[in-house]
């Protein structure tokens, strides 16, 4: 039994694709994949045209990306094995079309309370899609070539979080805000369109599903969720206390029932003993975290102090873009051949660079031009965690638990991001209060073609560059994390192992 998923695995096994190169499946999956990942970050640069045509606050707005973050990170545990179960690509068409529908939904919505119910729709599409995509490259590609794979998965991710905010721009300027959803629909049917074409139909595994564990992980996420993103709104009363402390009291009841959970729990908790899984995921979780949290205060700073138009504040993250961009087939070729432990700490010490010296020149005055060292810098931290970091998740792990694994993964990414998103909101709030202004309510800037008073800029962007201080502090934990990296075990792929080997 040992020997059976080493087999499964050969590079040279004709059964996963029928004896056909795999590069083309992955292309096919990396729209859907990319696709999903824009509208992570997409909302941050229509915030301002949100709060006025809505009527909205921010903390509202921000509750646009959370539900979708939260939908997106509750139940992708569950699709995971889903795709095991039902298959990958069936899995993965679903998810496409629930999501592409929802979009549409998004963008006839006239209300903030529809459009956070659309998004909620569109993050349960999301939560379908992610995890077939990891899952499949584990199937389809040998070890030897998981890397250049996984590198261009993971670049994939990277270059989503940031052209969101800059795809974001031209459309709100252009065609308004709706249609940073409406984008998504012809994007999603050429997707569904090549998924049918060029994804194979991989073997499934029956599994017995844990809805106790996905019940417990869902409303351990929502409780701490709300209590922390609502605390501020609520004075930090007794009943966001209480919703805090219960969340992470289901959330510890969660680990436990998978720990003692002997028939086939939600998370396996045995992944966990692969090192460099659990530190990949600590990592990613930094980064869902971090970037997610940087995106909103920086679109508030340019567009309310610095009155930008959504399209130029967008355009200061296209150097940091265009680098991760630059690099991908570059660290592609790199994660095969270093250690993951340099390339991934070399880029959080870009990243935490980058922004550290981006809150620096985020002043009312200081010439936009300055932006763009820093961001260069960024991206190219952003290059080097994305691609690396995904492949050394997945490198060890046996391929019966390829389903299991990318879905962790993925759940951790996104419940770094809905933690993130949660607390810039409070953050924001708190600084702009610590600088004697009210919470942003929209009218102000370039959104209304005003600009601010010169203290009143000033006290502003302190309270933007304050706040992006907290998603730089979190990349030192990913730096961390990277620096603990052991060195993969390329050779568990290329070959049965003994039974010794494969008992360790």
């Amino acid at each position: 039994m040992t020997q059976r998923p080493a087999q499964a695995a050969q590079p040279t096994s004709p059964d996963p694709t029928g004896g056909k190169e795999p590069w083309p499946a992955l292309f096919a999956l990396c729209i859907g994949f990319f696709m999903i990942l824009v509208d992570t970050t997409i909302v941050s640069v229509a915030t301002p045209a949100i709060i006025d045509d809505l009527h909205a606050d921010v903390n509202d707005v921000v509750w646009v990306t959370s539900a979708y973050l939260l939908a997106y990170a509750a139940p992708v545990l569950i699709t995971g094995r889903l795709g095991d179960r039902f298959g990958p690509k069936n899995v993965y068409m679903v998810g496409l079309t629930v999501f592409t529908l929802a979009s549409l939904w998004c963008g006839l919505t006239n209300s903030i309370e529809m459009l956070i119910a659309a998004r909620v729709a569109q993050g349960i599409g999301a939560s379908m899609i992610t995890p077939q995509t990891m899952a499949i490259i584990t199937r389809i590609f040998p070890a030897d070539r998981r890397g250049a794979a996984m590198s261009l998965w993971g670049a994939t991710a990277g270059v989503a979080t940031l052209v969101g905010p800059i795809l974001g721009g031209v459309l709100v300027d252009g065609l308004g805000w709706e249609w940073i959803f409406f984008i998504n629909v012809p994007v999603g049917v050429v997707g569904f369109v090549l998924a049918a074409r060029l994804v194979p139909t991989l073997p499934t595994h029956t599994h017995r599903f844990d809805w106790l564990g996905v019940a417990l992980s869902g409303a351990g996420m929502f409780l701490l969720v709300f209590g922390i993103q609502e605390g501020h709104q609520y004075d930090w009363n007794a009943v966001i206390w209480s919703m805090i402390v219960a969340g992470l009291a289901v959330l510890a009841l969660f680990v436990l029932w998978q720990a003692r959970n002997r028939a086939e729990p939600l998370v396996p908790l045995r992944l966990f003993r692969d090192r460099n899984f659990s530190l990949a995921n600590v990592a990613i979780s930094v980064m869902g975290f971090s970037i997610t949290a940087l995106a909103i205060p920086i679109m508030i700073w340019a567009q309310v102090v610095r009155e930008l138009s959504p399209t130029r504040a967008a355009l200061l993250l296209v150097p940091m873009a265009v680098m991760t961009i630059v690099l991908a087939k570059v660290v592609g070729r790199l994660t095969d051949r270093v250690h993951p432990r340099l390339l991934t700490g070399f880029g959080f010490v870009c990243l935490f660079v980058g922004l550290l010296w981006l809150t620096r020149v985020m002043t009312p005055d200081t010439s936009i031009w300055w932006t763009v060292p820093p961001m260069v810098i960024f991206g190219i931290g952003n290059a080097f965690v994305w691609a690396p970091n995904s492949a050394t998740a997945t490198r060890n792990l046996p391929v019966q638990l390829a389903g299991a694994g990318s879905g962790v993964y993925n759940a951790t990414r996104q419940v770094g991001a809905v933690l993130g998103s949660a607390a810039i909101a409070v953050l924001i709030d708190a600084r702009l209060a610590a600088e004697g202004l009210p919470s942003y309510q929209g009218g102000e800037g370039a959104a209304s073609g005003g600009g601010l008073p010169p203290a009143v800029a000033e006290s502003f962007s302190n309270a933007m560059s304050t706040s992006v201080l907290l998603p730089t502090a979190a990349f030192v934990l990913g730096f961390i994390a990277a620096l603990c990296f052991e060195k993969p075990k390329h050779e568990g792929y290329t070959a049965a192992p003994a039974p010794a080997a494969a008992a360790d």
